[in-house]
């Protein structure tokens, strides 16, 4: 398991993406089972792999999706409470993620876009802080899990303001801590194994605490921290392996 961490810390996140792409086949048939099942693919498994950059959480890695917890929450959200999958929208979605950019591209009711200043499986090579897209462009945008790596967040969140069409809708989930009242950040670590020590992630620049939906709100947005797991049974959390408690920012541009 620390061979593991380790090639987490050290190989390069697009590297990690282009080798999953081969892996999750071997890995969807290896793992089947029927303890947990993944809301994605509707598959079901005998276990979830571990995943963890400095702590291993077990039963975090759908083998098939190669969804992590957050991502299962995500689609249950939208499936269950948005008509994401169901009305016409443009979409935005910034550093698509595996167990994702596929599904959603087949989806014929989506104008879908993806756009990473270095994934290789986005469709646009764009920095967050600088979209090279026209104002009120996108009904809903998906920003996950990227804020934490960039230096100018509020930068970044003004951009997808801007973007944003009148009444739309995003999501921006990041690592937060819901029991820190401030932001912790410091530009002055830089250093990847600092930063991995500091920031819990060797590319993370901060860790988020509640003042994060402040943030989003001085952007603009109306925001509401959603605990989706609230409305879900001990059943359907431990089924699909869920992180109870974590909120979803929810964001609208009124």
């Amino acid at each position: 398991m620390k061979i593991f961490q380790y090639l987490l810390n050290t190989i390069p996140r697009k590297t990690l993406i282009r080798w999953s792409l081969y892996l999750s086949p071997a890995l969807d048939l290896f793992y089947r089972g029927k303890k947990y099942t993944d809301p994605i693919n509707g598959k079901s498994y005998r276990k979830f792999l571990p995943y963890g950059y400095q702590t291993k959480r077990d039963n975090a890695l759908s083998p098939g999706t190669l969804s992590l917890e957050r991502h299962r929450l995500l689609w249950l959200y939208l499936k269950r409470e948005t008509d994401f999958f169901t009305a016409a929208h443009r979409v935005l979605h910034i550093a698509p993620e595996q167990a994702f950019f596929r599904r959603f591209k087949q989806l014929k009711n989506l104008d879908y876009l993806t756009a990473d200043l270095e994934s290789p499986i986005a469709d646009v090579k764009a920095d967050i802080t600088c979209l090279p897209f026209d104002d009120n462009s996108f009904d809903f945008i998906l920003c996950n899990h990227v804020l934490e790596h960039i230096t100018d967040d509020r930068k970044a969140m003004n951009e997808l303001y801007r973007v944003m069409k009148k009444n739309g809708t995003g999501i921006f989930q990041v690592p937060l801590e819901t029991g820190r009242e401030q932001t912790y950040e410091d530009p002055n670590i830089t250093d990847p194994q600092e930063r991995l020590k500091h920031f819990g992630q060797y590319d993370h620049v901060r860790i988020y605490g509640m003042d994060y939906f402040r943030r989003l709100e001085e952007a603009g947005f109306q925001v509401e921290a959603l605990d989706y797991t609230a409305t879900l049974t001990k059943d359907e959390i431990e089924k699909y392996a869920l992180p109870e408690g974590e909120l979803i920012p929810v964001c609208r541009k009124l």
